[in-house]
């Protein structure tokens, strides 16, 4: 589903940090299925430091702008930065402006609700659309619209300026070139949670493992070690024991 595409004006756009007393909107998670999701896109990629350093993963968390002299926040419920500058204090990060705190986010991701909010929205006169937001004004690269319930996913990609729809390969999976990664849709249980889940895949085709998977790995790969030592173990026994039958003595050889 894409946004109606109608003309639109271009704002003045300006990025202040954001001033200590500004009031960030409190709003409540209205998709309980959020933050497992969210969860699960930033755990397997902690493993890998490249990925890692300097850059903000957050969800629900303040993406700002200045448009036409109001200050405009929205809380992607997944949002991948790199990189980003430090804070240069020991206060927490309570929101990011492009721009003046590091680089444009290379992917927002939204997950629908069995109610639409304002993700489709270019409304951008009275209330700003998420939409008009990530495309006009902060011109994020990827745009991820994902249905939990049914494990829909759309990707947006900013082309000449206007998102496009983008087709998945032939497996399902879309590239990021933010990240280097695939990403689609993967079903299955994980955290107590049955049902659709976003995962990534790198350019070989490999899924990127949570931790219990990669945990579970290592255990197969410590079986399958011992199992072999075992196999060796017998049959050095046996070859003993044929020697022994021969009357040779295997310690004297």
């Amino acid at each position: 589903m894409e946004a109606i595409q109608t003309p639109i004006s271009k704002p003045s756009i300006r990025w202040p940090i954001l001033p200590e007393d500004f009031i960030l909107p409190d709003d409540p998670v209205e998709n309980t299925d959020q933050p497992p999701l969210a969860a699960a896109l930033r755990q397997p990629l902690t493993a890998f430091p490249e990925l890692m350093e300097n850059a903000l993963i957050v969800s629900n968390f303040a993406l700002c702008a200045e448009i036409d002299e109001r200050i405009i926040c929205k809380a992607p419920d997944w949002m991948y930065v790199k990189p980003v500058n430090p804070t240069g204090s020991n206060q927490p990060r309570r929101s990011y402006t492009p721009h003046t705190e590091g680089t444009v986010p290379q992917i927002v991701m939204e997950f629908l609700s069995a109610t639409y909010g304002d993700e489709y929205s270019v409304e951008h006169t009275e209330r700003v659309g998420k939409w008009y937001f990530y495309e006009q004004v902060i011109q994020v690269p990827y745009y991820v619209i994902f249905r939990p319930t049914t494990g829909r996913l759309e990707v947006y990609a900013l082309e000449s300026g206007r998102y496009s729809q983008q087709i998945p390969n032939e497996f399902g999976r879309y590239w990021m070139a933010g990240l280097d990664l695939y990403l689609a849709v993967w079903e299955g249980t994980h955290e107590g949670r049955t049902g659709y889940w976003l995962r990534w895949w790198n350019s070989l085709g490999h899924i990127l493992p949570w931790s219990e998977e990669r945990a579970e790995e290592e255990r197969q790969r410590a079986e399958q070690a011992e199992a072999l030592l075992e196999q060796e173990r017998q049959k050095a026994q046996a070859i003993a024991a044929r020697l022994r039958a021969m009357g040779i003595d295997p310690e004297q050889l």
